[in-house]
C-alpha cells in the first residue's frame, strides 16, 4: 500500500470531500494549505453537462484573466513585414515564418508556450500540424491565434498577460490553469469568475439539462475542494 506524505495527509483532513464549500471558503482553503517550496498552480475542473463526442457540444474558447496565471508565458509569432514588427514591440518571444516554420519543422523546436500566426501564413504553418498539434501548440483561429497583421500586438499583450485556452474533455471536463497560490485570494476568485463566465456564454444551444454540473478547485500539491455551484452561478451572474 503506497505511503502518503505528512503534507498530503494533512491537506485531505482540512478538507471534508462531502461538502462543497463557498468559492471563498475554497480560496482559503486552498491558500492555506499550500506550503510547498515552490509557487503551486492553482487548477480548477469544471464538469459540464455536454457530450464532446457530439461537434454540436465541443466547448472550446479562450479568456484573458484579469489578474494573469502568474507565469512567464513565451510567445511565438508567424508573421512577416509590418505584422513581425509590430509582434516584436508588443513583446513577443520568438518572430518569424520560413525560418521559424523549417526549425520547428526539421528540428522538432517547441520551446515555446503560445503560438500565434497571421491568417497569410497558415497555409505554410498549417504543414507543421503533426509537431504542433499533440502539444496543443497550433494556432487556431477558435481561440484567437490565427489573425490579421492589424490584431498582432494586442493578440501578444493578452497572451502575455495571461490569457489560456482550454477545451472540453471527452468525459465533459475542462480543466484550467487559474493562477498561482501566492496571489491575493482576490485575484484567483476574479480569475475563476472570468474563466467560469466564459464557460457559461459558450453553453451550446444543444445541451440538454443542468449545464454546470460540478466544479473543484486545487494546487499542483493540493487536495481537490469541492465547490458549490449555487455561489458559483451567483458571482458569475453578479
Amino acid at each position: 500500500m503506497a505511503t502518503r506524505g505528512k503534507r498530503w495527509s494533512a491537506n485531505r483532513k482540512a478538507v471534508d470531500p462531502n461538502i462543497r464549500y463557498t468559492v471563498e471558503q475554497a480560496v482559503e482553503l486552498l491558500k492555506a494549505g499550500a506550503s510547498c517550496k515552490f509557487d503551486e498552480t492553482v487548477d480548477v475542473a469544471v464538469r459540464l453537462g455536454v457530450d464532446p463526442k457530439h461537434a454540436d457540444q465541443m466547448v472550446r474558447g479562450a479568456v484573458a484573466l484579469p489578474h494573469g496565471t502568474g507565469k512567464t508565458v513565451r510567445v511565438l509569432v508567424f508573421a512577416q513585414g509590418d505584422a513581425a514588427r509590430a509582434a516584436l514591440e508588443a513583446g513577443a518571444d520568438f518572430v518569424g515564418a520560413d525560418d521559424l516554420i523549417e526549425k520547428i519543422n526539421s528540428e522538432g523546436w517547441t520551446d515555446f508556450d503560445k503560438a500565434v500566426a497571421t491568417r497569410d501564413l497558415m497555409g505554410k504553418v498549417g504543414k507543421l500540424g503533426r509537431v504542433l498539434g499533440p502539444r496543443g501548440l497550433m494556432p487556431n483561429p477558435k481561440i484567437g491565434t490565427v489573425v490579421g497583421p492589424d490584431q498582432i500586438a494586442e493578440t501578444v499583450r493578452e497572451l502575455k498577460g495571461g490569457k489560456i485556452d482550454f477545451r472540453v474533455e471527452k468525459a465533459g471536463i475542462v480543466h484550467a490553469g487559474i493562477g498561482k497560490a501566492s496571489m491575493s485570494a482576490t485575484a484567483l476568485r476574479e480569475n475563476l469568475v472570468a474563466l467560469m463566465s466564459t464557460l457559461m456564454r459558450l453553453k451550446p444551444s444543444t445541451a440538454k439539462g443542468t449545464y454546470l454540473r460540478g466544479a473543484a478547485l486545487s494546487t499542483t500539491m493540493g487536495a481537490g475542494i469541492r465547490l458549490d455551484v449555487n455561489d458559483l452561478n451567483r458571482m458569475v451572474e453578479a
